[in-house]
């Protein structure tokens, strides 16, 4: 396998990709049915080819990625070629982790007092051995979200060309 075999709560969660899957491969829900009772190796290797299709399909797609931890949000633009981070990190008096709704006023108060200061940073390299979407599922598998729309990477790139 290139990537990982879903684990049966994920598989839950696409069955309706996975019965198209199956499909596509011409394995109607029957067969599917009798390849599970009996146990078959070939059930495991449908598993796991329809795993990498869908990681590979997934990754190719993916353009933005977010990793947040309790000071610091890291952003990403997956580009073809080369990964673009624009990052937020917090200095300062805080206990508490900086990036949820609940405290995001408090945070704001604390910023414009002084107190924790913020500040926007950005670097970008190439994919490791060339390999984009494995290291974009590196990333994934070590916590880092998908970002559907990319809203905050936008955001925090035009704070940076405001400076």
């Amino acid at each position: 396998m290139k990537y990982r075999r879903f684990t049966s709560q994920e598989l839950q969660g696409l069955e309706p990709d996975f019965v198209r899957f199956l499909a596509l491969n011409g394995i109607p829900g029957s067969d599917w049915v009798q390849l599970k009772a009996d146990q078959s190796p070939k059930v495991d290797e449908l598993i796991e080819q329809f795993s990498d299709a869908l990681f590979e399909r997934t990754l190719q797609e993916l353009a933005f990625l977010e990793f947040h931890s309790p000071k610091d949000i890291k952003t990403f633009h997956c580009q073809k070629e080369k990964i673009v981070l624009v990052g937020l990190t917090l200095d300062g008096a805080s206990e508490s982790d900086v990036f949820t709704a609940e405290n995001t006023a408090e945070i704001l108060q604390k910023i414009q007092s002084g107190v924790i200061t913020a500040k926007v940073y950005t670097a970008e390299k190439a994919y490791q051995n060339g390999d984009r979407e494995a290291e974009l599922f590196r990333m994934i598998e070590n916590g880092a979200r998908i970002s559907k729309d990319g809203q905050l990477y936008k955001a925090l790139a035009a704070s940076l060309a405001h400076e």
